[in-house]
């Protein structure tokens, strides 16, 4: 009698490895950046307005260049791109630092280069994405995902307080780390021996393509409206991190302050998706969405009234934490359902829907901060956190996904 082979722990396997390192050495990278755009034009200028437009320039792109990218992915050589997409974010934060560092800060530029940098992002991380399934037999899919999201999530916990960190030891230092950290990317992607798809398809008219994958995710109805939900949830958090950097920065709190708060969210984050695939095996889709939505809209609430970074850390602990599980969730779910030559659209389009909107949060939030302060702005952040966990619950689709993730998710063809 055969004993069918096990698979090798994803620890010893080199391309894994390289890969889940080097994208985590391009996100952390990316993470300190994007904590510092706003927080270098707020310090030079006094302006939350000012800090709300960089902050929208970073989030723009997951509106305005996921579907293109999505596209891009599918279409050309992965890991080419990703090495393009390094050298690049290696020129943009490295024209940012020779700014700061000759005592320049102009806002166009930190606009322009935030914006260009967030869509190279963009398309590093869908082709990252679009990859593993290549790099990971299929068995262990869950758990690269899972580690993944640890990954990005530890990124975010260590990416803001060095940030903030590098940003009180000199303020063009954190955009030299981010030049470092891409280069680390860049050396780790030269050194991975398997190929990132399986065959490119033959390229049809762009436009096309697009519309395909909008409307194979636009078919998909439980993933569809999950990702609506957490479309006006992730508006929601991004004007809350305007909020909270606003109420350090009045108060008179230090930027490592800041950092500190944020750390310990992403602590939460890395923690619920280490978690994340216990859940997924014992709840069901709708008790996950109802019941992540319905805890984040209380936990809002405490930060309203809060200025101490003890509660306003504990509070983005439980963000992160739920944050956490819900992007493993849809990770597993996508890769379960999507065909490869259909995986960077499906992830793009997930992504916009997704994230597409946040930067409405730093554009409405900033002016609102300025003008009525800090408690009133977030308590209406919280009302619309109720709202949308109420939506939940009113669901038809996900009143009727009483299956687990991998239950719920029908098989791919």
């Amino acid at each position: 009698m055969s004993v069918e082979a096990q698979p090798r722990p994803l620890r010893a396997n080199r391309d894994f490895v390289l890969l889940w390192s080097g994208a985590g050495s391009m996100l952390l990278g990316s993470k300190v950046t994007v904590f510092v755009y706003p927080l270098l034009a707020l310090w030079a200028t006094q302006s939350a307005t000012a800090a709300g437009v960089v902050t929208a320039a970073v989030l723009l792109p997951q509106l305005l260049v996921q579907l293109p990218a999505g596209v891009l992915v599918d279409r050309v050589d992965r890991r080419r791109l990703m090495v393009l997409c390094d050298v690049g974010c290696i020129l943009l934060t490295g024209s940012v630092a020779v700014a700061v560092l000759l005592g320049h800060v102009w806002i166009a530029q930190l606009v322009a280069v935030a914006f260009l940098q967030g869509s190279l992002v963009i398309c590093y991380d869908l082709a990252e994405r679009a990859a593993v399934r290549h790099v990971v037999p299929v068995p262990q899919l869950s758990s690269a995902l899972s580690q993944n999201e640890a990954r990005a999530r530890a990124a975010g916990m260590l990416g803001q307080p060095i940030g903030s960190g590098l940003f009180a030891l000199a303020r063009w230092s954190p955009f030299l780390f981010t030049v470092v950290t891409h280069l680390v990317s860049l050396v780790t992607l030269l050194l991975i021996r398997k190929q990132f798809q399986a065959g490119r398809p033959e390229r049809r008219d762009f436009r096309a393509e697009v519309v395909e994958g909008l409307r194979w995710i636009w078919g998909q109805r439980l993933l569809r409206t999950a990702m609506m939900l957490i479309s006006v949830s992730n508006i929601v958090f991004a004007g809350l991190g305007l909020a909270v950097m606003f109420v350090v920065k009045t108060g008179g709190g230090s930027a490592a302050v800041l950092g500190v708060i944020t750390a310990i969210g992403g602590l939460g984050g890395m923690v619920g998706a280490l978690t994340a695939t216990r859940w997924l095996a014992w709840l069901s889709m709708r008790a996950l969405l109802v019941g992540g939505f319905t805890a984040w809209a209380l936990t809002v609430v405490p930060v309203a009234f809060a200025d101490d970074p003890i509660t306003l850390g504990a509070a983005f602990a439980a963000f992160g934490y739920i944050g956490g599980v819900f992007n493993v969730a849809g990770g597993v779910y996508l890769v379960s359902i999507a065909p490869d030559a259909m995986m960077g659209r499906a992830v793009s389009v997930m992504t916009l829907l997704g994230s597409g909107l946040a930067f409405l949060g730093g554009l409405v939030v900033g002016p609102l901060l300025d003008a009525v302060g800090a408690t009133p702005t977030v308590l209406g952040l919280a009302a619309v956190m109720a709202a949308l966990a109420v939506g939940a619950l009113a669901s038809p689709v996900v009143r009727a996904a009483t299956a687990t993730v991998s239950g719920a998710a029908p098989k791919r063809s």
